[in-house]
């Protein structure tokens, strides 16, 4: 219940990352964007889901370079485990919303959109609405 009353941007960042990612790529399935998992090392935590066309990549903070989000995401981690790794998995979008599905792929378990307090898909589609139209920007 915590989970869900934080603001949108800590929700889709803290274990929902995965449902804005599905947003995501449903609205914008023509562009060539896949899900990806940003996976630990064994014995490490913090992953975290986004979506990328190889170059340009979508999360909670909106679009920018993958470069630059696994950048800073990979720094966040290593101020708290300095040898923090992790590797880079590309996802079926089906997974994103599949806590079943998920649970195949070794280290990952995901929640449903229904499985937090309110259904998460529609606050996924409404915060994604705040960045517009993102095909002009790609």
């Amino acid at each position: 219940m915590r989970r869900w009353h934080r603001p949108d941007r800590q929700f889709f960042a803290n274990g929902a990352c995965q449902v804005l990612a599905y947003a995501f790529l449903e609205r914008y399935s023509d562009l060539g964007f896949r899900a990806r998992w940003i996976k630990p090392a064994p014995g490490y935590i913090g992953h975290h889901i986004y979506v990328t066309d190889g170059r340009t990549a979508f999360d909670y903070h909106g679009l920018t370079t993958e470069a630059d989000l696994l950048s800073l995401g990979f720094r966040r981690a290593r101020r708290f485990f300095p040898d923090w790794d992790a590797m880079l998995v590309d996802l079926p979008t089906d997974v994103l919303i599949s806590e079943q599905r998920s649970r195949q792929i070794e280290g990952l378990w995901l929640r449903e959109p229904k499985q937090f307090l309110h259904d998460a898909l529609p606050r996924a589609r409404a915060f994604l609405d705040r960045f517009g139209d993102l095909r002009g920007r790609l």
